[in-house]
């Protein structure tokens, strides 16, 4: 398969959005071109704003998912040819979204905790590891058990009393750690804070101070892929973890992880190994040690859960098809709209302590915060609205698909919900 051939979009994806014109988005393009993709997931006629947990996915996902179970049924172990041009279609693709500068930079995962376990444990001796208070839980938990059982040393960065993480203290803790003598081996952050919203920026300045001193820079995006754009060559990284089960519209199962070319070039060797990475895969002659493939291919490991890229493509080509940036710029609107109700709402006169989001600084969600956060999830579902909370903060998330009428309803609701408490 080309690399052509395995970024190709879908021919109802591209007319869709050739359709809409040039341009900003608007809601009745919307409406007219983008919707009909989405029936299935529209004939539900509740409000859905927790787009920033799992994404709406395509009508195509189906057939997508039939067109990989078809094969099995009429080729049996033949479909693998076709299944593992699949695997290079869905690295190439994500390649492309994050900017990596070769499809072998994708890695494969069926969770971003799994690529940082794959990090962690290629790196030598007992990894210095330093990252802040507010990562996701598959990141926080990973770390928090590995130094538990002591394979890893960790130090952790406070917000400050905002509930903001700021580039300056982290480059400090990395300074910090070479003036104890200590020193910083890894470095693990979000692009998007998965509480607030907030985007960490400048990622390149951080990635630079790490490269001073030795250490290595992680990235995890998966609030940030698909909704603002992710260069992974501009921010300088060395890992970056993600999915699709968010702003890619792609389910559960359908991660990455991205290593850089000098990573890949470093003399670092997975642990996190299989029989897929073999030089030949197939040919059991069963070397010892294996000999692996090169670059990327060397970190594929056993035998992979084939209908997950499947699951994943159509919301992979419609992201391309649209483009992060035009995306970006129709989900800022939304979310500044969004705002504007709440706060006509009166929902920071009724126990709301803070509003994050609808500007450059932060991703596809706001958040707001307060006390009783989850309890007003709860009541919201009540009346149609689905949204989310952790902790203290409630987050709204519009979609493409979200109808300004939805916004303007949600918010009314929540002002409502608010003044009965």
């Amino acid at each position: 398969m080309t690399a052509t051939l395995r970024t190709a979009i879908h021919p109802r994806i591209a007319q869709a959005v050739a359709a809409l014109g040039q341009g900003a988005l608007t809601e009745a393009a919307v409406a007219r071109h983008i919707a009909p993709l989405f029936s299935r997931v529209l004939a539900n006629d509740r409000i859905y704003l927790a787009n920033h947990s799992l994404g709406r996915p395509l009508d195509l996902m189906a057939d997508d998912l039939a067109e990989a179970t078809r094969l099995w049924y009429e080729q049996l172990g033949s479909a693998w040819d076709a299944w593992l041009d699949e695997r290079e279609a869905f690295r190439a693709r994500i390649a492309q979204l994050i900017g990596a500068p070769r499809a072998d930079c994708i890695v494969p995962k069926t969770a971003a905790g799994q690529g940082l376990r794959a990090v962690l444990n290629m790196l030598p001796g007992r990894p210095r590891v330093l990252t802040t208070c507010g990562e996701f839980d598959s990141v926080d938990v990973i770390l928090k058990q590995y130094a538990a059982l002591g394979r890893i040393t960790l130090r952790s960065v406070e917000p400050d009393a905002d509930g903001d993480f700021r580039i300056e203290d982290l480059i400090d803790a990395v300074r910090q750690g070479i003036a104890l003598r200590e020193g910083i081996d890894l470095v693990v952050v979000s692009q998007v804070m998965f509480m607030t919203g907030q985007l960490l920026s400048p990622l390149d300045r951080l990635a630079a101070a790490c490269h001073a001193h030795g250490a290595r820079l992680l990235v995890d995006a998966y609030h940030a892929i698909g909704v603002v754009p992710v260069d992974t060559a501009a921010m300088q990284t060395d890992f970056l973890i993600g999915g699709s089960y968010k702003y890619l519209r792609g389910g559960p199962g359908t991660c990455f992880l991205y290593i850089s070319p000098q990573m890949l070039e470093s003399g670092l060797r997975p642990l996190d190994t299989g029989w897929f990475a073999n030089e030949e895969s197939f040919a059991w002659q069963r070397p010892d040690p294996p000999i692996l493939r090169p670059g990327g291919d060397a970190f594929l490991e056993g035998t992979p859960p084939v209908l997950t890229w499947y699951q994943a493509r159509s919301g992979q080509q419609f992201t391309l098809a649209v483009s992060v940036e035009r995306l970006r710029q129709w989900s800022l609107d939304q979310l500044r709209r969004l705002r504007q109700y709440l706060e006509q709402a009166g929902i920071t006169q009724a126990g709301v302590t803070a509003i994050k989001g609808g500007d450059s600084g932060h991703g596809a969600f706001l958040a707001l915060r307060h006390p009783q956060a989850a309890q007003l999830s709860a009541r919201l579902s009540e009346q149609g609205v689905i949204a989310d909370a952790r902790g203290a903060w409630l987050r709204l998330c519009p979609d493409c698909l979200t109808r300004d009428e939805e916004l303007r309803y949600a918010a009314a609701a929540l002002g409502t919900i608010l003044r009965s408490f």
